[in-house]
């Protein structure tokens, strides 16, 4: 069967523009260690919608093409593909894949943290008009490259859970290993009401503890929070101070054993150490960019706090967090999580939904018209 040439694709020319539907060329045929998918589902990032605001900006990123949390079909492979656990990858294989990674760099070899590569990136870093052109997942097909760590998938585990460990899954699991992991009946503050604090507060449960409090909005983001294992809610309508006094009443005065903060924002990390119980543990997942965010540094001391940073994932991470929603695919709504799809057509509506809180996860199937 003759390879496809080109790929219709759904791409980013400027911020806060509507994507452009256009023809990408796709490679003539795979590198060794590269596979040309056809895409089945992308569900849509928190950081798809900061690089269509411009709230996440490179120099020179665009055009391109959005989407780092995709599965796909395999239509062909490059000599020698496997995947991460060695085994060979065929055409009609199932894969997801985490970001693409160098293994050269200091991060790569030195510190053996795939988080660390110097150029890491998926669906991200790659412009829509260089080699290999189609990498993000709003695309009909989408080469995978090389340096990506690949998994073949089981049968068990749905598009939308597999598509969601690319990114969101791997970040919140990285980020409880990070923070020494949850213990048996604690109390846990999530900071964020997103499809990561969701999904944070469904970990947090699951893993054992007694209390997850989880803090954001609006009120039916809240709602859904409680469906997913919230024992409490706090509105960030109310003010910090307010906020902080309600965690201190939900906690008998004592704190939280493990703050996870999702949310970023200019108060996020002093609440995240007022939240904190003596001894306790903070990671810092969702304060990105480069605005500085105050930290009352006596408390920590005081509190003789731990305080972890923890930055998305790797393909551990990854299989990892196919492999919880396997364990736990009964244990939750999962459903609740993810839009009806739509096609590429309805990407520039999803991610401007998005945007406004309208959804939580968007999903692509670009088979739709």
């Amino acid at each position: 069967m003759a390879l496809p040439t080109h790929t219709e694709a759904a791409v980013l020319t400027g911020h806060h523009a509507p994507l452009e539907l256009r023809e990408l060329p796709l490679p003539a045929e795979p590198e060794p260690g590269a596979a040309l998918v056809r895409l089945t589902c992308t569900t849509l990032c928190g950081t798809d919608v900061h690089l269509w605001t411009g709230q996440m900006s490179l120099p020179g990123m665009l055009p391109m093409v959005l989407g780092h949390e995709m599965v796909g079909e395999v239509v062909a492979t490059g000599p020698g593909t496997t995947d991460t656990l060695g085994r060979e990858i065929r055409s009609g294989d199932r894969i997801g894949w985490s970001e693409s990674t160098c293994g050269k760099c200091h991060g790569c070899t030195i510190l053996r943290e795939p988080v660390a590569c110097e150029s890491r990136g998926y669906g991200f870093l790659q412009r829509s008009d260089r080699f290999p052109y189609a990498t993000g997942g709003l695309a009909r097909y989408c080469y995978v490259t090389p340096g990506a760590a690949k998994l073949l998938l089981p049968d068990d585990v749905e598009d939308t859970w597999a598509s969601m460990s690319g990114c969101a899954g791997k970040t919140v699991l990285r980020a409880v290993a990070r923070s020494g992991g949850i213990r048996p009946n604690a109390t846990v503050v999530v900071q964020g009401a997103g499809a990561l604090g969701v999904f944070a507060t469904a970990v947090a449960r699951l893993c054992g503890a007694g209390t997850v409090i989880t803090i954001g909005g609006p009120d039916d983001r809240l709602a859904v929070a409680e469906r997913f294992g919230a024992t409490a809610t706090v509105s960030v309508e109310s003010t910090p101070d307010e906020r902080v006094e309600r965690v201190r009443e939900l906690t008998g005065g004592r704190g939280a054993d493990h703050v996870f903060d999702f949310a970023g924002g200019p108060t996020v990390g002093a609440e995240a150490v007022a939240f904190a119980a003596q001894r306790g543990t903070v990671a810092i997942v969702g304060s990105t960019g480069p605005a500085p965010s105050p930290v009352p540094l006596g408390t920590v001391m005081g509190k003789e706090l731990t305080i972890a940073g923890s930055l998305n994932g790797d393909i551990a991470d990854y299989h990892r967090s196919v492999e919880f929603f396997r364990a736990f695919s009964a244990r939750m709504p999962w459903a609740e999580l993810f839009s009806a799809p739509v096609g590429l057509a309805g990407a520039s509506a999803a991610v401007e939904s998005m945007s406004r809180l309208g959804e939580l996860k968007a999903v692509i199937d670009p088979r739709l018209p």
